[in-house]
This record gives C-alpha cells, structure tokens and sequence, in this order.
C-alpha cells in the first residue's frame, strides 16, 4: 500500500529533511513507485506537486528537495496503486476547497465497493477510492455546518463521525489539513513524533543523513511529524493505536478518538499490515 507524511507546525517549517528520507521510499528504499505528491501552505494558499513517476526518480521530487519549503502544515504522499490507472489524475495528495479554504487530503489503505452516492458539490477527477472518500467527506462537513466554519474541536468530531463509517469499507489510513490543523486517522500503521525545545540531532533511515535541528530551530519552535514508518532512528516516535484519530494544531497533539473499526474490517486490516 502506500505510504503518508505529514508535518504540523507552530511556525512556518523547512520540510526539506523529512522528505528527502521520504522520497527515498518512493522506488528506492521500499516499493512505492507508482506515483508520488506533496502539498504544503503559504499563509491560506497552498501548493500542490504530483507526478505518476516513481518519487526516487522524479524531477518534480528534485525541485521539491530544493525548493525552499517553509510551512505549518505539509501532506506527502508516495502511491503503491490498489484501485485506478497510474495517471496523475489518481495521485495524492486531493485538494478542495470549503469556507475560503483549500483542504488537502491523502489516503493509504482500500475501501472495497465504496461508491457513495455524491450530491456533486464534490466530484472525483480520477478513479480512486481515495478521491471519493475525500469528497464524501467534503460533502458530510458541508452538509452539517453549511457556511459556517466551525472550530477545531466541532471539526474534529464531525471528522470522527465521517471516519466511522468509512472504516466499516477497509483500510483507510489517512492524513487531512485545513491549513490551520492537521488531522490523522489510523486503520492499521502510523506513527508520530513532536519536536521541541531543547531540539536534537535526527538521523534519517532511509539516506542516512543527519541534522542537528538545535543549529536550525528557535525556542518557540514546534514539529509534529507524522508517517507511515519512522523516518529516523535515533528518536522515539509514538505509534497510533488502530483505530485512533488525532488532531494536532500549533505543532502539539491536540484531540483524539477511538473509533471502533469492525472485527471483520480489522481482520483484513490485520492480513494487509501482514503482507505489507
């Protein structure tokens, strides 16, 4: 399946070192080579960059690397395809819009025969379960608040409550952001860890490169990273409960849920964490 990254900040942030360990698994280090994407914000705008090449190959992923990102909320997104073409329509990470916002998602896992039945305020361009998971969502968050924006914790719940009925479909690990928070939905693996005062040096897994982010960063600094797999090894990352959906602002963890998941849906669950 494919792999997540996402990063929440207190201030605007250099994604540069995280994504670059990242990247690697896009072909290189593991097999995710069936596209890749990173969208990230500037103040309420966002950028996105996808390509249907293997990440360790592609120039829009050198640009990336080079590209002097700075940004409190950042979705990466390396594919390994279970539903719809290798076409650039189909990579993550989606980008909508509601209340004056751009939303951005991406989703590893499979939902299995979910064709929800769309109003068309949303409409998937490619042909994953992914986009339409991320529509049905849109629909279900402008369908309860309208044209109110709500804030973070009614936000949060309502999230909770679309997640849980998405579950019931299979695998739907997922990364979501506002620009203004990051939420995080677990189904079978993911993992987190948060960066603070005094920071430390960080050693990536998949490069070998490390930073000392204590020569980079200020006090008032703070990073939440969260991923599939551990980018590095020389820290401790905690790892999500199945089940499990956080939401972090300002850097910091900030809500979390347990959301029940069927015993049948966790079994697969179980047998593809097993294969992967």
């Amino acid at each position: 399946m494919c792999q997540l990254l996402g990063m929440n900040c207190a201030t605007p942030t250099d994604i540069t070192f995280s994504f670059t360990g990242f990247a690697a698994r896009g072909g290189n280090t593991d097999h995710h080579a069936d596209g890749f994407g990173i969208a990230f914000y500037e103040n309420r705008g966002a950028r996105c960059f996808i390509d249907n090449t293997p990440c360790c190959q592609s120039p829009v992923a050198e640009l990336i690397k080079r590209y002097p990102i700075k940004s409190r909320n950042v979705i990466a997104h390396i594919r390994k395809a279970t539903q719809g073409a290798l076409e650039l329509e189909n990579c993550h990470p989606f980008v909508r819009e509601l209340w004056g916002r751009h939303w951005l998602f991406a989703h590893n896992g499979d939902l299995k025969a979910f064709e929800p039945a769309l109003r068309g305020d949303y409409s998937p361009v490619g042909q994953t379960d992914s986009e339409r998971a991320f529509c049905f969502m849109m629909e279900g968050l402008r369908a309860r608040f309208g044209t109110h924006e709500p804030d973070d914790a009614a936000l949060f719940a309502a999230v909770a409550e679309l997640t849980a009925q998405l579950t019931r479909y299979g695998v739907f690990n997922f990364l979501l952001s506002n620009g203004r928070c990051m939420l995080a939905h677990c189904s079978t693996r993911l993992a987190y860890i948060t960066r603070a005062w005094p920071f430390q040096v960080a050693h990536l897994v998949d490069t070998g490169t490390s930073l000392d982010f204590s020569r980079v960063t200020q006090p008032g600094d703070c990073v939440s990273v969260i991923t599939t797999k551990p980018l590095t090894d020389n820290e401790t990352w905690t790892p999500f409960k199945t089940g499990e959906l956080l939401m972090f602002a300002d850097g910091r963890r900030q809500h979390s849920e347990q959301i029940a998941i069927p015993e049948a849906i966790q079994r697969a669950n179980r047998e593809n964490l097993a294969c992967a």
